[in-house]
């Protein structure tokens, strides 16, 4: 089991744990709404926040085993454009989450990110975790995050109908899943409805 921040390389980005230098940041990005819409980082988001993710949550989850998190940064300026993780790793399984800051959007970043976070995954120790499954979950709606999770190749699981708290909301949930032992190419049988994106 991996228990120490491991940086990860891919194209045009390197991820590697959030630090210190990170914290003004993150806390900016953060206070976008859209971010703020379909993620569960706190609303309104302070300097407190992400001084608490950066010394207490990242550490802790990379020690316990439990959570690995990375900054997603550009390898030519490690400037920090977002954040991708594996959550709640257990027993062969993980949640694979992520957000992107605006001006990074639309050049493929969190596509590689995710392919390079899933070779991680399931590679076998000490090169990664080893898993047997990643799922990934999205509130209803997330068109965005569900075009590349089906590019990373999940395949469709359904909703869970209210299967989720938001802010004090009941929200639909939207699921997929990915096994080792999947094809990592762009999957369909997805429904149409998650190819249309709802207003943050």
């Amino acid at each position: 089991m991996v228990r120490a921040p491991r940086e990860l390389a891919g194209g045009p980005l390197i991820l590697s744990a959030p630090g210190s230098d990170d914290i003004d940041r993150i806390a900016d990005l953060c206070r976008d709404p859209r971010i703020a819409a379909w993620t569960t980082v706190p609303t309104p988001y302070e300097r407190t926040h992400a001084e608490g993710f950066v010394t207490r949550v990242v550490p802790d989850g990379w020690t316990s085993g439990r959570e690995c998190t990375w900054a997603i940064r550009e390898a030519t300026t490690h400037v920090l454009h977002g954040m991708i993780g594996l959550h709640h790793i257990d027993e062969g399984e993980g949640e694979i989450g992520y957000w992107l800051a605006e001006e990074a959007r639309g050049r493929g970043w969190m596509a590689r990110a995710v392919q390079v976070v899933l070779d991680f995954a399931f590679a076998e120790a000490p090169d990664g975790l080893g898993l047997q499954r990643v799922v990934w979950h999205a509130y209803a709606g997330n068109a965005a995050s569900a075009a590349v999770a089906r590019r990373a190749g999940f395949q469709w699981e359904g909703v869970a109908r209210l299967g989720v708290a938001h802010r004090g909301v009941r929200r639909d949930d939207w699921q997929a899943g990915l096994l080792a032992t999947d094809p990592r190419e762009s999957s369909s049988g997805w429904p149409e409805y998650t190819y249309i994106q709802a207003p943050a």
